[in-house]
């Protein structure tokens, strides 16, 4: 009896870990592809014409960027460190971060589906104060000797050029780079290690296998930390049932004040998504079920707005930007979302906004089935499996091992 729920168990998991792998590649892919491309195209002069500065317009122009951009908080994490590499701000990087996770059309459709429109609308309210919130905390209080820090630990991160691991001050300026005649060859297609008796690609090839190169070096640089949390998060919700969840929240018959229930409620529910996290249905699935449990309205909207604060994603940081200026990172958006599940708190309660006879309806998390999330997957699993190779053969080609 005891194996059979054991094998039960283990078969549970890894039910949750493929479900949870299905609803997130697709736009994982989508969001890492589409941060190469950027990080491809766009000239730094562009980047820091629009966002070199953190002003009103800036914060605007991130906020409709991260609109239109994957909801994927690891895609998200990735396109923001594009942007701090283009020479962004590092308050407009971190709006840009706050606003693709938490203002994109998939998660209000959710958000409507599952607990109805006031929860619609704390969330776009929500979101638009904590850009504010965060714009006005990294302009302001991120130390510039971490500042400092984190460009150049960006600087150090970017390939340098090919050298093919010699000692080029030892040879002399007409010697060949890589033991090979440099004047047959074209000075476009003089990277070391390369076939370069291949024939030429077109310009529009060359730019998709830069790019490539790009996101194989992002895949090899975040990969196992979002392999880990994926699994983390599925043994989590495999073996902690909703009732679970529930008891962690301030019950409404405890006779606190209200600022204080509020208070705490969205401090847990910060907490409680650091280790929970993983994708937004499912957050928002957890999300239902804890406002039933008896947590409040800002509470909810503080543990829906940490998706960017999972552990997972502090280790992504860490990665991106090294230990102390993920620390800040973390600190300071910890207290944005605290401010701003206070202030929702307070602006829906203020106006008898909210309701306690929110209903859920059912719906079904799994994304297998032929579906919007099947008929993505069909195309994003050949065209990225492909993308990643040709990135790896061209970071090798280079002399670069990742």
């Amino acid at each position: 009896m005891i194996g059979h729920d054991i094998s039960g168990l283990v078969i549970h998991v890894f039910s949750t870990f493929g479900n949870m792998i299905w609803q997130i590649f697709w736009p994982l892919a989508f969001g890492l592809i589409l941060s190469s491309w950027i990080r491809n195209l766009i000239p730094v002069s562009s980047v820091v014409k629009h966002l070199g500065k953190t002003t009103p317009v800036s914060l605007g122009f991130t906020t409709f960027l991260g609109m239109v951009s994957s909801s994927c908080s690891y895609a998200a994490a990735s396109l923001s460190h594009t942007l701090l590499v283009k020479k962004s701000t590092v308050a407009n990087a971190m709006a840009f971060l706050v606003s693709s996770t938490n203002l994109i059309v998939e998660m209000f459709i959710v958000l409507v589906a599952l607990m109805g429109w006031t929860f619609l609308w704390g969330e776009v309210i929500g979101g638009l104060i904590l850009i504010a919130t965060v714009g006005f905390l990294f302009s302001r209080f991120f130390p510039k000797d971490v500042e400092q820090e984190l460009r150049q630990h960006l600087e150090d991160a970017q390939p340098q050029k090919a050298s093919c691991g010699m000692d080029m001050s030892k040879m002399k300026s007409d010697d060949s780079d890589c033991g090979m005649d440099m004047s047959k060859m074209k000075p476009e297609h003089s990277d070391c290690g390369m076939d370069m008796a291949a024939k030429p690609q077109s310009p529009l090839m060359e730019k998709i296998t830069k790019s490539a190169g790009f996101f194989q070096m992002d895949i090899a640089m975040i990969g196992k930390e979002i392999l880990i949390g994926v699994v983390v998060s599925s043994i989590l919700i495999a073996l902690m049932p909703q009732e679970g969840w529930r008891a962690l929240f301030i019950s409404n018959d405890a006779g606190l004040p209200v600022w204080l229930h509020s208070f705490l409620d969205v401090i847990i529910g910060i907490f409680v998504a650091m280790i929970a996290y993983v994708c937004s249905v499912g957050n928002l699935i957890l999300a239902a079920a804890l406002w039933h449990g008896g947590i409040s309205f800002g509470g909810v909207i503080g543990f829906i707005l940490s998706d960017v604060l999972t552990i997972p994603m502090i280790r992504v940081y860490q990665k991106y930007y090294g230990k102390r200026p993920a620390k800040w990172m973390v600190g300071l958006l910890f207290v944005a979302i605290l401010f701003t599940g206070l202030c929702v708190d307070a602006i829906f309660n203020g106006f008898g906004w909210v309701t306690s006879d929110q209903t859920v309806r059912a719906l079904n998390q799994s994304g297998f089935g032929f579906n919007m999330t099947t008929v993505m997957n069909l195309i994003f699993i050949p065209a990225s499996i492909w993308y990643y190779y040709l990135g790896k053969k061209a970071n090798a080609g280079m002399g670069m091992s990742m």
